[in-house]
């Protein structure tokens, strides 16, 4: 096995961040090869659309990692595109509900490998121990940086 590009007491976040950098841009590459032209922010909001057709603004922000405001700005988009409409809830007429139209689920139909082809080509050259430690570590370090709510005080 090779000598892993990074030194122990390299830049944590600075690698966190390039690896997923790199991820969004393989994954926007595969989408375009599928024929489409998305970010990732709009991969994930249809991805969790086409799962959860419940799903509000908050929710969908939420998923995307977007702010509620700059989610409502997407959904203005995609909702111009075609991709999917607002339509309003009969028991309440405060409430919406986000849909995906034929138009966005033909496209989820497109895009719904991309994902798991920029997985695979990620962990390329990993066995199956070698994957399953990577997730096992970075879940111990999202563990590790998670404040634990029934520890953490708003109190100064």
């Amino acid at each position: 096995m090779s000598k892993p590009p990074y030194p122990p007491n390299a830049n944590l976040g600075l690698i966190f961040r390039q690896v997923r950098d790199a991820m969004w841009a393989d994954m926007a590459r595969e989408m375009a090869l599928a024929g489409h032209e998305l970010t990732y922010s709009q991969f994930m909001t249809i991805k969790h659309l086409a799962v959860d057709s419940t799903t509000g603004v908050t929710e969908l922000a939420r998923h995307a990692q977007l702010n509620p405001g700059a989610m409502t700005r997407l959904l203005d988009k995609l909702e111009a595109r075609g991709l999917l409409q607002r339509v309003a809830d009969p028991a309440d007429r405060r409430a919406l509900h986000i849909v995906l139209t034929e138009s966005g689920l033909r496209i989820w139909r497109d895009i719904r490998d991309c994902g798991q082809i920029v997985r695979d080509r990620a962990m390329q050259g990993m066995d199956e121990n070698e994957r399953e430690q990577l997730f096992r570590l970075l879940g111990q370090v999202l563990q590790n940086l998670t404040p634990d709510p029934a520890t953490s005080s708003s109190e100064d």
